[in-house]
């Protein structure tokens, strides 16, 4: 397979300072930012000057060139699934994840591995073997997934998400009746700090839990099962939460009423912010429907 080209980088005319190649090349690098990345780089022997495959402890002199070669990679087997693309362009592109399909992971039929059957390579120089997810949902969770189809991209909203200025809100159906109409939780997970805020869309009659409440949620860290986790640590779980839930609080073949509806993220090539939105599952209003429908029957009394 013929070695693919992601970066050329020059060491300078004149060098003031003696500076070793694995920290020249991770001030300058666009693409391998984080130092395991580089490390990596160097142990594959995808790092050459000159001709000469580096280790990185070597000092530069003037006037080299750095070639970085792209990781050899084996395309994954297609899952035809049709998805949603909400938008595509030469760089990313937004997919509406529905619940029930993994992201990624050993098995055939993930949303990875659905990504060639809908969303287009990239022409770019830098474009990706494959476009490949920036981020996770749990399983059971729907909604917005952000696609990286270039190198640029990846590294980019990678960072974004690392310094938490990409923004997401989720939208979910609890358990009970909540006190404010809006609150932030704040309780550490996985022995981190941690915090997600909350605001009350509405709240029905319910023979179920007594009241059902639609809430949007913002997750400000990026912890496992975060906002799962957290709702029902303040006793509001989520409903059809299999995981965190209270027992009865599933139902048969509906899942888990948890879905993220918006991002915003700064462009990667453009520097501009962009954002996109998608309405919560009809699941949602379907079930707030039914239980409002079934207490004013009932007036709340057991059946």
């Amino acid at each position: 397979m013929e070695k693919v080209i992601l970066e050329q980088i020059h060491t300078p005319d004149q060098i003031d300072q003696q500076e070793r190649f694995f920290d020249f090349i991770l001030k300058q690098s666009e693409f391998v930012t984080s130092r395991n990345g580089l490390k990596k780089a160097f142990k594959e022997k995808r790092v050459v000057c000159n001709g000469q495959v580096l280790k990185g402890a070597e000092w530069i002199t003037p006037a080299q060139e750095i070639v970085i070669y792209a990781e050899e990679a084996k395309a994954p087997k297609i899952f035809e699934m049709k998805l949603e693309v909400i938008f595509e362009d030469e760089d990313l592109a937004v997919i509406y994840k529905p619940s029930g399909i993994p992201v990624s992971g050993n098995q055939f039929k993930t949303i990875e591995n659905a990504l060639l059957y809908n969303v287009s390579q990239s022409p770019l120089i830098d474009a990706m073997p494959w476009p490949k997810p920036c981020h996770r949902l749990d399983a059971p969770t729907s909604g917005l997934l952000l696609i990286a189809k270039t190198r640029l991209a990846r590294v980019k909203l990678g960072q974004q998400f690392e310094d938490k200025t990409i923004k997401k809100k989720y939208h979910a159906v609890a358990m009970g009746s909540f006190v404010h109409q809006k609150g932030d939780i704040t309780y550490p997970l996985e022995n981190k700090p941690c915090h997600s805020s909350y605001r009350v869309v509405k709240a029905v009659s319910s023979l179920r839990s007594k009241m059902l409440t639609l809430v949007e949620l913002e997750p400000h860290t990026g912890r496992t099962h975060q906002l799962r986790k957290h709702l029902a640590m303040i006793q509001h779980p989520i409903v059809g939460d299999k995981e965190y839930g209270e027992e009865g609080n599933t139902l048969k073949g509906k899942g888990l009423f948890l879905s993220s509806t918006s991002i915003s993220f700064v462009h990667p090539r453009t520097n501009e912010r962009q954002a996109f939105s998608t309405n919560y599952p009809t699941k949602f209003d379907a079930l707030l429907e039914r239980e409002t429908k079934m207490w004013e029957k009932y007036k709340g009394k057991e059946l």
